[in-house]
Formats: structure tokens, C-alpha cells, sequence
């Protein structure tokens, strides 16, 4: 059996108009309060999907120390990011909402409805366990879903970033994508119908739902703090779907990407290739972003939805004491042991 060349993921970015503003509702409200890198700077390698043109933009990169991946909140410096124009439904092209993991929805569930004055749906049981919706200030979709793969506990009873929804214009293209790209990955459902438990419905409307997941395996430095992986596909089968950044940039309001931890960047650039999905941006080499560096690459799937895939190259453990993990001299894709990705939890913002 080939070794895996993706741990989970990474992060998924946010674009939002005011990253401060942004970062401290993410954080009070569900636990992202650990900033791997907080960073102004301009983004050159990103011009293809930014008119062509540099722009400047501040972006931290937070993570929740009960487990999944980070958010990367980013913004514009050099211009205002540009809000949508439509109102998202599920099944637009592009990714519809974050899933983060809980171990008790129902406490997930009291403590979100408690510390955010934004909409929260009930609580609602799901093929796996139970979840609720929510939005973020910036109408952003995301849901907060049963999870069994934590890492440890902490203060607030929302995790990390568990997985995500795709709308998707052909189901099947798109398993296949996702199928290759993700390799080992199984399939936990494939449902066509009407369905209540997905927000903003038209009623009557029916769908084609994939829930695609990646079980942990201890492959890859942070494999233990990054958990399951899920990524459920989401087709609308009775109208024609908008595309999310249609005559939008990159790093505009809305979720931007999502970023995948990659363990051996060159076999995984050979391989998508070969199956017909060409890198169409590459750093090549590796990529500092303030503390944090790492070797970047972009794709794209069969609808244009940004995939994002990191090398991480150094990552801080303890910035202030100048504490930094330098894995390019690892020889080994164990999982750093528990301590030391529990240091990093040091560096923690308290509000």
C-alpha cells in the first residue's frame, strides 16, 4: 500500500473585510484563538486569481487546540474585498459552509446560542449523530456536527475544522475528483432527495448529497490534532447553481479555499497531473509567512473551487521564546508527539 500523501485539513480560508474584527468573533466564539501566523504582506504568487495584478492583504492563520484544522481570515489592504451579490444556496458552486467538529452537540449548541448574536438553528439529528446551523456576522454558512476524533479538551466545546460542503454541478466527475485527490477515502452516504436539515431551502427543492470521508491515520506531523476528514458534496437538481466568486477575486468575503496537508508535495503534483489536474500556482520552494513557512500549491476542482495544498516546511511550537519546529529535518511522518503540539497552545490570545 502507497504511503498517504494528504494528512486532513490544513485550514480552510476566510475572506472577510476587517481580519481583526473577524479573528476575535472566531475566537470568542468558536475557539480558533491560536494564531500559527499573523501576517501583512503582499500575496505575488496569487495574481491569476487577483486580476492580475499584486495586491496587499493581512491574513491570520488561527487554530483551535480541541482539534481539526485552522481558518486562514483574510483580507484585501490594497482595495475592499468585495461582498457577494447573491445570497449563497446550497448547491452553488463552491464551498458552502464549514463543519466543526463538537463531542457534545448540545453543549456546542448552548454555547454558540449564548456567545453570538447570530442566527443558530436547532439542534437537529443527522445520518452521524446530531448538529445544528449557524452563521457567522458575515452570513457565512457553517454547522457544528458530532466528531469523535479530538485532540484535547478545552475551555469552549466547539473544535476545529471538521470538514466542509461543496455545491458541485456533476456529482459523480466530482467524487471521482475528490476520490483521487484524498486517496483513502470512503463514501458514508450518497443521497438524492428533499431534505429540511440543509438552511436557506426552497422548499420542494432536491439534491444529490455525497459524504466523502478521510479517517485519521497517524500519517503526517499533525495528523493527531487534525482528526477525521469530511467533505460532503451537495448537487441541486432542479436549478442551475451560481458560481460563488463569479466576477470576484480570490481572498474576496466568503470562503476562499480549502487547504489540505500535504506530506510529499512533488509525488502529489506528479500524480494529479497524470490524472488531468495541473497545478496553477506553485511556490515551488518554500514560502514564509511571518513565524510559519512551508511549500504551497493551488488546483482546482472539476468547478473551479480552490483547492489549496501546504508542505508545511517550519512551523512556531513557542514563538515568544523564538521556539520553532523545523520538519524539513524530520525523516519520519509519525505524528509529532502530544507535548509538543500542545505547546503551541501557549501562544493562545486571551480576550
Amino acid at each position: 500500500m502507497s504511503s498517504p500523501l494528504i494528512s486532513g485539513i490544513q485550514q480552510v480560508g476566510v475572506g472577510v473585510q476587517n481580519v481583526p474584527e473577524a479573528w476575535k468573533w472566531y475566537r470568542q466564539t468558536l475557539g480558533f484563538d491560536v494564531p500559527v501566523f499573523d501576517e501583512k504582506a503582499e500575496a505575488p504568487l496569487m495574481t491569476p486569481y487577483t486580476g492580475g495584478k499584486v495586491h496587499q492583504r493581512h491574513a491570520v492563520l488561527a487554530i483551535n487546540m480541541a482539534g481539526g484544522g485552522g481558518l486562514e481570515i483574510w483580507s484585501f489592504t490594497s482595495r475592499q474585498s468585495q461582498l457577494s451579490d447573491f445570497r449563497v444556496e446550497p448547491g452553488d458552486l463552491g464551498i458552502n459552509a464549514i463543519r466543526f467538529k463538537a463531542q457534545d452537540v448540545r453543549k456546542a449548541h448552548e454555547w454558540v446560542t449564548a456567545h453570538s448574536q447570530e442566527t443558530v438553528g436547532a439542534v437537529i439529528t443527522l445520518p452521524e449523530g446530531e448538529g445544528f446551523w449557524g452563521t457567522d456576522p458575515y452570513g457565512n454558512y457553517f454547522q457544528v456536527t458530532t466528531d469523535a476524533t479530538f485532540f484535547q479538551k478545552t475551555s469552549k466545546p466547539v473544535g476545529g475544522v471538521a470538514g466542509v460542503v461543496i455545491g458541485v454541478s456533476d456529482m459523480d466527475k466530482s467524487v471521482t475528483f475528490y476520490q483521487n485527490l484524498l486517496d483513502p477515502l470512503e463514501v458514508v452516504y450518497d443521497r438524492t432527495g428533499v431534505f429540511d436539515d440543509l438552511p436557506a431551502i426552497v422548499p420542494g427543492q432536491r439534491y444529490r448529497r455525497v459524504l466523502l470521508r478521510k479517517k485519521f491515520s497517524p500519517d503526517g506531523a499533525f495528523s493527531r490534532l487534525l482528526g477525521d476528514t469530511q467533505v460532503e458534496l451537495l448537487q441541486a437538481l432542479d436549478r442551475q447553481p451560481k458560481k460563488l466568486f463569479e466576477n470576484r477575486y480570490w481572498g474576496d468575503c466568503g470562503y476562499i479555499h480549502l487547504c489540505f496537508d500535504a506530506l510529499d508535495m512533488n509525488a502529489l503534483k506528479a500524480k494529479l497531473q497524470s490524472q488531468g489536474h495541473p497545478f496553477t500556482i506553485d511556490s515551488e520552494r518554500s514560502f514564509g509567512m511571518e513565524s510559519a513557512a512551508g511549500r504551497f500549491a493551488y488546483l482546482e476542482d472539476p468547478d473551479g473551487t480552490l483547492i489549496e495544498l501546504v508542505e508545511t516546511h517550519k512551523v512556531p511550537i513557542l514563538k515568544k521564546f523564538g521556539w520553532f519546529l523545523d520538519l524539513q529535518k524530520r525523516k519520519t511522518q509519525k505524528p509529532l508527539a502530544d507535548w509538543m503540539l500542545k505547546m503551541m497552545g501557549l501562544g493562545r490570545v486571551k480576550d
